[in-house]
């Protein structure tokens, strides 16, 4: 038998998106909640180009001193003025010392991090309708006022 092969990625966008203060709502069944208001951004690619739009948050669950669970919900404008809606399940992951200091808001070395998303992005229409029928993955990183993530289509 033989092994399969693995599929492709292409390069989509790195999107770097601006983040507020956490408003944190506490300890819940499901572990520590936080939300974390989007406030803008940018998204640069060789073909994707445009801005985050500042309305969206990441509400996050840690579910351990070692895990987060991400689900971020926002917007982007393109550079030719479309809007795609953004729908990103993330796990991040790292030891309990470096998850602390990312949730006190210090910076980590992005290597240290396992930061792996899967976006769902949706337009209206026209040229970026294609993005409802691909799947997109992607990898993370937490800066102190920021999260950086680089996405690829498989295909």
């Amino acid at each position: 038998m033989t092994t399969p092969q693995n599929p492709g990625l292409t390069f989509l966008a790195t999107i770097n998106v601006a983040v507020g203060q956490p408003i944190e709502v506490g300890e819940t069944a499901e572990g520590h909640r936080r939300i974390i208001p989007i406030i803008g951004g940018t998204v640069q690619g060789p073909e994707l180009n445009g801005s985050v739009l500042p309305a969206g948050a990441d509400f996050q669950i840690l579910k351990s001193e070692t895990v987060t669970e991400l689900q971020a919900q926002y917007a982007i404008e393109t550079d030719d003025g479309d809007r795609i809606y953004v729908s990103n399940f993330g796990l991040r992951s790292g030891s309990a010392e470096d998850i602390a200091a990312l949730v006190r808001g210090e910076s980590v070395p992005p290597e240290r991090i396992y930061f792996r998303c899967s976006p769902r992005l949706s337009s209206a229409g026209g040229r970026w309708a294609w993005l409802g029928s691909k799947i997109i993955i992607g990898t993370g990183e937490r800066h102190p006022d920021a999260v950086r993530l680089n996405l690829f289509v498989v295909e």
